[in-house]
């Protein structure tokens, strides 16, 4: 899988989160129909998410992406459905062009997120494990911390 399209699966994925989540909240406040949706809804979203920060960050690093395009990305995030426009700014500016250029074989690496990458995709089944274990770490804190705005 190359950086375009790993971005462009993650990104929709983000976007689709957020119809999910908005749905559930939808039927809560305005319809006063349900909260069943709400919890898995917010579940879900928060996980994608966090792989959406992780995927950015990650093909930010790979790209030479400048600070304010990463910045741009990471807010693109917060913002409902905002990582599908994003995506294809980024796409037609040509900034999700070409392979992973820290791949076995390709370039060296040459600060200490370089070799975390290079690791990364020297050891894709490794880095998968301790990723996923990271970000359900993450998620789970963030669980037990509670929703924005919640009180308990």
């Amino acid at each position: 899988m190359n950086p375009r399209t790993l971005f462009r699966l993650v990104a929709v994925a983000e976007a689709v989160t957020w119809a999910f989540l908005l749905l559930g909240m939808f039927l809560k406040y305005v319809t006063r129909s349900t909260e069943a949706l709400v919890p898995p809804a917010g579940a879900v979203h928060g996980f994608v998410f966090l792989c959406f920060v992780v995927t950015l960050v990650f093909v930010w690093i790979n790209q030479r992406w400048s600070p304010a395009t990463g910045l741009l990305g990471l807010a693109s995030a917060i913002v409902p459905f905002a990582t599908v426009p994003y995506e294809w700014w980024i796409e037609r500016r040509g900034q999700l062009a070409g392979a992973w250029r820290l791949a076995p074989g390709a370039e060296t690496p040459r600060n200490p997120l370089e070799r975390v990458q290079a690791w990364v995709l020297r050891s894709p089944l490794a880095a998968l494990l301790v990723a996923v274990v990271g970000i359900s770490v993450v998620f789970s804190v963030l669980l037990l911390v509670g929703p924005p705005g919640s009180s308990s």
